[in-house]
């Protein structure tokens, strides 16, 4: 007899291991937590999109302009700044009337658009970079972050972040009285390393 005269066609039967794997793979993603995967290029993408001027959630577009302290607010994106420990040499400091972004701010809105949440944080680059994972140079990769100032097995205290675009530039909020731009990593003179968010 045919299927077309009626008799049902044969079941096929799953191993029993595929059988346990599909039952348990909805629960197996709960427990774990996986990070979204965000490849160098989209960091560097949005970090070019930044410095170009382009609009983005919370800027309109144009030039942002560097602001001490700027970015730090309760959401990762330009805000007005703080003329608290202010040591810039523009006066009087122009922070507190300036929507923009500093160093750390930058670096955290670059990471919250690329990443859909704000991985980075609120505080300064020090805050930053103990939540980062040191890369030799000689492993750097754009999206990168790279730092300035201090870091040793028992002090932390930095002072300048920007982002790794590769060959040797970074895209950075360099001090009052520029926009983002693009910088080589050697315009600062006191580089520490290269960091990564895992």
């Amino acid at each position: 007899m045919t299927e077309a005269a009626g008799r049902a066609p044969a079941r096929r039967r799953r191993p029993a291991a595929a059988v346990v794997l599909a039952l348990l793979l909805p629960f197996a993603s709960a427990s774990v937590p996986v990070r979204p995967s965000v490849t160098p290029d989209r960091l560097v993408a949005v970090a070019r999109a930044i410095e170009a001027g382009h609009a983005r959630p919370g800027w309109e577009g144009g030039a942002i302009p560097y602001s001490w302290g700027g970015g730090h607010g309760e959401r990762p994106g330009p805000s007005l700044g703080t003329c608290r420990g202010y040591r810039g040499s523009i006066r009087p400091c122009p922070a507190a009337g300036t929507l923009g972004l500093d160093c750390s701010g930058l670096a955290r809105w670059v990471y919250h658009l690329a990443y859909g949440r704000d991985v980075l944080g609120p505080g300064n680059t020090d805050d930053h970079l103990r939540r980062l994972t040191r890369v030799p140079a000689a492993h750097a990769r754009p999206g990168d972050l790279v730092f300035y100032g201090e870091v040793s097995g028992r002090r932390v205290r930095t002072h300048h972040v920007g982002i790794y675009v590769g060959q040797g530039m970074m895209i950075n909020a360099l001090r009052t009285g520029t926009e983002v731009r693009t910088d080589p990593v050697t315009r600062i003179e006191d580089f520490a390393g290269y960091f990564r968010y895992l």
